[in-house]
């Protein structure tokens, strides 16, 4: 149970004012570790001085970002430190595990943000509101996120992919230039004011990563194109244009170099938004093409020479005013720019048309000098608020993704600081109403939301007080009396407004307001509101006039008669709807004034951050002077007290901003069950005590009741495992809340619970990997036997097929010697048969062994080789070879080559008719490998036996010895 949100007991006022006193003397005695203080929770106690200090501090330390609970305070440094917003940290603070450990920086809102559309925890979509006074450095933050969602939202797998995401990042980045340029302008507190509201959406598909965006803008300050306060400039594009471009350019749009226009004061300044180059870039990369731009550019060169016709005041009130004489040049060259005609221009602003009566008949009445500058202003105005909003069209055309291309979004809502000048009118009424609106839902979210909510659901609490502003916006917007319903009511009365008269109204009217007040010092009429940020006085003069936002007819018509391209899309000659500009005659219905539709526009916006999950970001302007490493307590006090910041650290550091319903809690968190320690029970839980409440409705509640139970026994493992040697029990996490529906946790819890889920998320990661591992080890070894069987079984088949070729071709071999050797054994055969048949022929009664007989069988050992020899040799009678085998064969005497001759058998002889000569010395023969046996081996020297067919070997002392 909570008893106090600073920690302290009760006491006496008398004893806690001395008790805070001391703590307060004790807690600035150190100030040298202040600015180590990232988050102002931890400041105790918590007081206006204490913060301030704390936040000078870390601004004079060069530490802008600190955390106030659920906010970011962010300090303008006025000075470029570009390693603070550099790519290389928004991946750090992406890639981080928990971006809260980091230190406080624009860039861990855009990763919580992100980070929640990831974890779709309802509401998915985010916003971010960035507040602040006008020159505290709110666009310039809107600019860093977009320039971080384009970085850490652009992770697509393919390169075609890839690059349709970098074109659509660079659109949506090349949309901040360029709008900056048509709609910032240099003020009195800052060189780039926003005088225009824009909630720009980012755009994510089912993966998170960027597909489009799409912008909405709100109350333009078109006035500022005619009018500017003293000090103060036109809109950026205007100097740009002037000093940006070429001299062909200058000679196009009739810019001359060093020309004075009365509608662009102080043009000898010089800022780094005056960048006409990057503007054309950007302008390019949306599509907008060079001839468009140059267009765009002489329209509004145009304007500026419109600024220069000044009427003299006519004598006659029947004769229209007349330019002066410095003005006519003026008057052509605006006609020629604009492309109109030069008498049709001049005669629209000086004649005014009137339609009376039934018969709606016209009446043409000059207008005085002063009628005839609100027209041509008029003029200007209208033309610059049509081509703004063209510009905010074609933005969105590139930009926006298809409707079903994405689910969710990231909104960034940039709108203009709280402003007070000297003279305020209608415009710094509609933009401090729409800072007391998102005070108001800043309040209504954290601070009187949360203490109701903690009612409704049975917590016990303390309830702290906090400025709450609704008494000033029913001042402002009340029902049924309030200022803007005076405002609108003197413009339904269609009469001349006097401006003492409406501050008499209002005085009289809203008397019973504690927000109102007046200053009777003051000789011009006016009004005080006391705003929560500050009292303004507002002066009552033009103020209904403003609201009204009178268009002549006339001048929509003149300017359909343009013949200009641009200007003709912007006025079309048949509009399909009837604009404000052009009311029927017949109408009767009011004229939707300006404050009407600034309200409706906000509460549309109000109703889109109503169904997001919001995150706040407060900008602080360390003083007014633009100074880096200047802190002014006085200022920075006001703005402190004017956000409610020290209620916010209260509630904050005491209450539970975060609450999760009882069923996504648990589809959530149930995983943490696993980690619930099996001898603990539920009673001896020290968080059940303080969690669940007593009752028991329903079975599906009462399952929740007993799931959420389970998950809160966990809850010490998770401490336990979360603490450090050096942590105290006060460093614990403080327990949740469970109320009647919803559970109540802090951050701190948050991010213990999901570090719980992130552990038991991977153990059951590398249970699952385990697994899989002990599964594809088995599918690998049984893949390994399958393989060697397989290579086995091929082995096997390729043996058996080895073999069986083996065996075929010697079966083959064996066939073919098989033939062979009996085709020689015929042959051998065949030639012993000739030569014994001749031998018998010769001597056929000698029976007995004889010495002829035994030449006769020395003969045929030696002749029937010959047959062999000569078959293997080369053919022809002539063959030098063929001779040499007879000579060894036949034992020839020796002689000369030339002294012997070979006679060989012609076809139709048989066998050798006659030898002469003998061989001279041993001759050798090399013929194939004979296929026989023994044809190589010699067993046994003899006279008659034969070495072979490789070597016949004829020694010669053998020759002469037969």
């Amino acid at each position: 149970m909570l008893q106090q949100v600073n920690g302290h007991n009760p006491r006496s006022d008398g004893q806690a004012r001395e008790y805070l006193r001391e703590d307060l003397q004790e807690f600035l005695d150190g100030e040298v570790l202040l600015y180590q203080l990232d988050d102002l929770t931890r400041v105790n106690p918590v007081t206006l001085e204490t913060v301030l200090r704390c936040l000078q501090a870390r601004y004079m330390a060069d530490r802008f970002y600190t955390n106030a609970g659920c906010t970011l305070v962010a300090l303008n440094p006025f000075k470029p430190i570009p390693q603070l917003y550099s790519p290389e940290l928004m991946r750090e603070y992406h890639a981080a595990p928990q971006p809260q450990k980091l230190k406080p920086h624009v860039f861990t809102v855009g990763e919580q943000t992100y980070r929640n559309v990831k974890s779709l925890i309802e509401p998915v979509n985010q916003s971010i509101v960035v507040s602040g006074e006008s020159g505290a450095g709110k666009t310039w933050t809107s600019r860093c996120l977009m320039k971080f969602y384009a970085v850490v939202a652009a992770s697509p797998a393919s390169w075609e992919t890839h690059k349709i995401a970098e074109r659509i990042e660079q659109r949506i980045l090349n949309s901040n230039p360029v709008m900056e340029a048509f709609g910032n302008a240099c003020t009195l507190r800052n060189n780039n004011s926003s005088r225009f509201g824009k909630f720009i959406q980012l755009q994510l598909n089912r993966a998170q990563q960027m597909t489009g965006a799409a912008v909405q803008t709100y109350l333009l300050e078109k006035t500022r194109v005619a009018c500017q306060a003293s000090s103060e400039r036109n809109f950026h594009i205007f100097y740009q244009i002037c000093k940006g471009a070429s001299e062909d350019e200058r000679l196009q749009w009739h810019l001359p170099e060093g020309a004075a226009f009365s509608w662009l004061p102080n043009p000898e300044r010089s800022l780094e938004e005056d960048c006409f180059e990057v503007t054309r870039e950007a302008m390019l990369h949306l599509g907008i093409d060079t001839p468009t731009q140059n267009n765009i550019f002489k329209v509004l060169a145009g304007l500026l020479h419109l600024g220069n016709i000044q009427f003299a005041a006519s004598e006659d009130e029947a004769q229209p005013c007349q330019p002066m004489d410095d003005a006519k040049c003026s008057v052509r060259t605006a006609s020629l720019l604009l492309g109109l005609p030069e008498d049709v221009l001049l005669e629209t602003v000086q004649i005014r048309t009137i339609r009376a009566g039934r018969q709606q008949q016209v009446f043409r009445k000059p207008c005085p000098r002063a009628e005839c500058d609100t027209r041509r202003d008029c003029l200007a105005k209208l033309i610059y608020a049509r081509l703004f909003d063209w510009l905010v069209s074609v933005i969105n055309s590139s930009i926006c993704a298809d409707t079903d291309s994405w689910t969710t979004f990231i909104g960034l809502l940039d709108v203009y600081g709280f402003e007070s000048f000297p003279d305020n009118s209608l415009e710094q009424l509609c933009i401090n109403y729409a800072n007391e609106k998102l005070q108001q839902h800043f309040v209504a979210h954290y601070l009187r939301a949360q203490q109701e909510e903690y009612a409704v659901e049975g917590l016990e609490w303390s309830f702290v007080n906090y400025q709450d502003n609704q008494a000033c916006l029913d001042l402002i917007e009340g029902s049924p009396i309030s200022i803007c319903s005076l405002i609108n009511e003197e413009c339904r009365l269609n009469r001349p407004s006097s401006a003492a008269q409406l501050q008499t109204r209002i005085e009289t009217a809203l008397a019973g307001s504690p927000c109102l007040g007046h200053n009777k010092l003051s000789r011009e009429p006016s009004f005080i509101v006391v705003h929560y940020a500050g009292p303004v006085r507002y002066h009552t003069a033009g103020l209904v006039e403003k609201n009204k936002d009178p268009v002549p007819p006339e001048l929509t018509r003149l300017l359909q008669q343009s013949q200009d391209p641009l200007l003709m899309g912007l006025f079309p000659t048949n509009p399909k709807e009837k604009t404000q500009e052009e009311p029927s005659g017949q109408s009767r219905n009011p004229v939707l004034t300006v404050v009407s539709k600034f309200k409706a526009s906000l509460e549309q916006l109000l109703q889109v951050l109503h169904s997001t999950t919001p995150h706040y970001i407060r900008c602080i302007k360390p003083n007014s002077q633009g100074q880096a490493q200047t802190f002014v307590q006085e200022e920075v006090l006001s703005q402190l007290e004017a956000c409610g910041l020290v209620e916010t650290i209260h509630i904050s550091a005491a209450g539970f901003p975060i609450r999760i319903s009882h069923q996504n809690f648990v589809e959530r968190y149930k995983l943490l069950r696993r980690l619930r320690p099996h001898t603990s029970s539920g009673p001896h839980s020290p968080y059940t005590a303080k969690g669940l409440p007593e009752w028991c409705p329903h079975s599906e509640e009462a399952m929740l009741e007993s799931l959420i139970q389970d998950i809160l026994h966990t809850l010490p493992v998770l401490t336990q495992a979360a603490a450090t040697p050096g942590d105290s029990a006060e460093a614990m996490p403080a327990p949740m809340h469970c109320g009647r529906t919803k559970v109540f946790i802090t951050d701190s819890m948050l991010e213990l619970l999901e570090c719980g889920r992130a552990q038991v998320l991977e153990q059951c990661a590398r249970c699952i990997q385990g697994g899989w591992r002990r599964h594809r080890h088995r599918e690998q070894a049984r893949q390994r036997r399958a393989a060697m069987l397989i290579q086995a079984a091929i082995r096997s088949w390729l043996t058996r097929k080895h073999i069986q070729r083996l065996h075929a071709a010697a079966t083959v071999i064996k066939h073919a010697w098989q033939k062979w050797r009996i085709r020689m054994a015929y042959l051998a055969a065949k030639e012993l048969d000739g030569v014994e048949e001749k031998h018998f022929s010769q001597a056929p009664c000698s029976l007995s062994t004889s010495p002829l007989q035994t030449r006769f069988l020395e003969a045929i050992i030696r002749l029937w080789p010959l047959g062999l020899v000569l078959a293997n040799t080369a053919m022809g009678v002539s063959s030098f070879q063929r001779k040499l085998v007879v000579w060894a064969c036949l034992h020839l005497p020796r002689g000369s080559p030339s002294s012997y001759s070979v006679q060989t058998a012609q076809q139709d002889q048989a066998g050798v008719t006659s030898i002469r000569a003998l061989p001279q010395g041993s001759i050798k023969f090399h013929c194939r490998k004979s296929p026989l046996r023994y044809a190589d081996i010699c067993p046994e020297p003899s006279p008659y036996s034969v070495t072979g067919f490789n070597q016949i070997l004829l020694e010669r002392h053998r020759l002469i010895h037969m």
